[in-house]
């Protein structure tokens, strides 16, 4: 199998000829990792490292302005750079003074013209042949925030709660329209979109299940009936303490569940593959906090091995990745030491990861 196949055969129930491996990192990674295995591109890497990467797809957009220092919603952002990491930090909530009535005149609302869809287009089918693609990036509840900032966007979900469905029915039209022009210009080249809505913390969630049921789960299941329309699945991402939420989010539609916090309040893996497994998919869990960035290759390698004994017990239905962008600094001996576990997992290793 190739890697597409290896992982079309995970998405789809069926037992491939190992479980795939997929890895999240930094910019700053992707450079240490091209210079360690002496390549220049994505594609160059992902075969070197014998990854069964799932590609990134996004469409860019023209803001029609000089002022691209924000995000498509209008967000302004701050460069951070920290150690050897370089970031964007979300500046002024941009829609902190806003109320219902002055929500048309806000000057940021994205357009789905605006999208490049040609060059995202260009890139999946360079993708496409081998790996799995996966776009655009989508979001209910991170985009609120992010308009309204952390803190009054968990008010607004009880106090103003007019407010709260008015900006989320027009985050919802803004990326309805683009995620349907984006799928009818990729068509095929694309297989999988990504639903991002962090709703946990390390302990717990960051709204209760009821307030999750008001506000986003039929907004949710739209999207996932979109998406399922146009035969892909439904990749959605939240960090942290979960479990309290899957059994809604399987019920709205979702086909991946990323990233496995294993480490957060009820997120043991046994748990869930035990819960959910014959339901959805599980896509990352290799612990990202410390073991990954401060472990040793040992170390790494006995947890990937947990993961899978853990997730993919049946050899179905699980990815292996570390649980979220792997970060600057983490050594590249450790990130290579998750690849090669899986290899070794699956009794079969290859040249290029043994040659290290």
């Amino acid at each position: 199998m190739n890697p597409r196949e290896r992982v079309l055969a995970i998405l789809n129930g069926e037992k491939p000829d190992r479980i795939p491996v997929d890895l999240w990192y930094t910019g700053e990674i992707a450079d240490d990792l091209k210079k360690h295995f002496h390549v220049n591109s994505d594609l160059e890497l992902y075969k070197s490292m014998q990854l069964d990467k799932i590609v990134w797809v996004m469409a860019g957009y023209d803001f029609k302005s000089t002022d691209t220092n924000r995000t498509v919603w209008g967000v302004p952002l701050k460069r951070i750079t920290s150690g050897k990491a370089v970031y964007d930090e979300f500046g002024e909530p941009p829609l902190k003074n806003y109320n219902i009535d002055s929500l048309d005149e806000y000057p940021f609302w994205p357009k789905a013209e605006n999208y490049d869809y040609d060059k995202a287009r260009q890139w999946a089918q360079q993708a496409y042949p081998n790996y799995v693609t996966i776009g655009p990036w989508i979001s209910f509840f991170e985009v609120y925030c992010q308009m309204r900032g952390l803190q009054q966007g968990l008010m607004d979900l009880v106090l103003e709660p007019d407010l709260a469905n008015s900006i989320l029915d027009r985050i919802e039209e803004c990326q309805t329209r683009m995620l349907e022009t984006f799928l009818k210009a990729l068509g095929d080249s694309i297989d999988i979109v990504f639903v991002s809505d962090d709703m946990g913390t390390q302990e717990n969630l960051l709204i209760s299940p009821d307030i999750w049921e008001k506000f986003f789960k039929a907004r949710l299941a739209r999207w996932c009936d979109l998406i399922h329309s146009y035969g892909k699945k439904v990749f959605y991402h939240s960090d942290g303490a979960v479990e309290p939420l899957i059994s809604g989010l399987i019920d709205c539609g979702i086909d991946i569940l990323n990233p496995i916090q294993r480490i957060c309040k009820g997120m043991d893996t046994k748990l869930l593959k035990s819960k959910y497994g014959d339901k959805i998919v599980f896509h990352g869990a290799v612990e990202n906090q410390s073991i990954l960035p401060f472990g040793s290759p040992e170390d790494v390698a006995k947890e990937t091995k947990y993961c899978l004994d853990t997730l993919a017990s049946d050899g179905r239905g699980y990815i292996a990745c570390s649980c979220h962008n792997i970060q600057a600094g983490t050594p590249v001996e450790n990130i290579i030491a998750l690849a090669k576990a899986v290899c070794y997992y699956n009794r079969s290793t290859t040249k290029s990861l043994n040659s290290c």
